[in-house]
């Protein structure tokens, strides 16, 4: 590809990005035509068409899907090494998208945004949450929260800390249905269960020297974890939950913790993942450092 061709290479994400030639013409005062040669001039130096285009949309070729998600990473490392040689490197400013799960945004995120806008008021941020696993390209993702060992992929990882479960109900619910004594009591009790992730309805204890593992269920599911949190303070279920969702609910006894003895806690690593390159730009790595000392 032609080195000279950075601009298109701009233009052709943010054509993505607004969904329309029109869009991005608008926005830097050009004309429609003007932004579909670009793209053109992009396709023809690399031998291969990105859109299929038409009177209703724009759509990404094979070629385009996999061109785009290198076509970010470049930009975002010519953004990274522009401000590394810049007098301006330590300023964090411009547009910052984090995806996390809901617990991790009410509980640990949410806290530290004040902070965080007070120390870079140039930052905005933008925090998408979903309690199921999302592709941090296509959803033009800067930091996405992970917890739970991580998958081959060239993301950058930073360690956060770790989170153990615990299972736990209402001081209400414990007494109209009674305490479970073991890990086969959960049986006849009510438990509520995190969708989109199958193996969590499997309940890990250690009884006698033995692994068991206790298929629950319940009348009660929800692709949200805070839910699940609000459900079970609420006297509907049995919830198992990490640790620091169910935190401040233990400390104030709106949920008593059960079969601690038990139950295997299953710590895991809570990580952030940013694409390569993107760690670098000053927005980025102030939400990391942040993150990293304050949760």
């Amino acid at each position: 590809m032609n080195p000279h061709l950075a601009p298109e290479l701009a233009t052709f994400v943010r054509v993505i990005d607004l969904g329309s030639f029109a869009s991005v013409a608008d926005e830097r005062g050009l004309t429609s035509s003007g932004i579909s040669r670009a793209v053109s001039r992009l396709e023809a130096s690399l031998g291969s068409k990105l859109l299929h285009r038409s009177t209703r949309r724009l759509e990404l070729t094979r070629e385009g899907e996999v061109f785009l998600r290198h076509a970010r990473n470049i930009l975002a490392m010519l953004e990274a090494a522009q401000s590394d040689i810049s007098k301006e490197t330590e300023l964090a400013r411009g547009h910052l998208k984090i995806n996390c799960g809901s617990a991790f945004a009410h509980h640990k995120l949410a806290p530290i945004l004040p902070a965080f806008n007070e120390t870079y008021p140039d930052v905005t941020v933008d925090v998408s949450i979903a309690d199921h696993r999302i592709d941090p390209y296509a959803e033009h993702s800067d930091i996405t929260i992970r917890v739970g060992p991580l998958s081959d992929s060239d993301l950058v990882a930073v360690r956060l800390g770790s989170v153990s479960r615990v299972i736990a109900a209402s001081p209400a619910y414990l007494e109209k249905y009674g305490q479970p004594a073991s890990s086969k009591d959960l049986l006849s009790h009510n438990c509520l269960l995190l969708k989109g992730f199958p193996h969590q309805s499997n309940w890990p204890f250690r009884e006698n020297g033995k692994l068991v593992e206790v298929a629950v269920s319940g009348n009660f599911s929800s692709d949200s974890a805070e839910m699940l949190l609000r459900t079970a303070i609420a006297g509907l279920g049995i919830v198992r939950l990490g640790d620091f969702l169910g935190e401040a609910a233990l400390k104030s006894g709106k949920l008593l913790p059960i079969l601690q003895d038990s139950h295997i806690k299953n710590e895991q690593p809570i990580s952030a993942l940013t694409p390569p390159g993107r760690q670098s730009l000053p927005r980025v790595r102030a939400m990391l450092d942040f993150l990293k000392a304050k949760t």
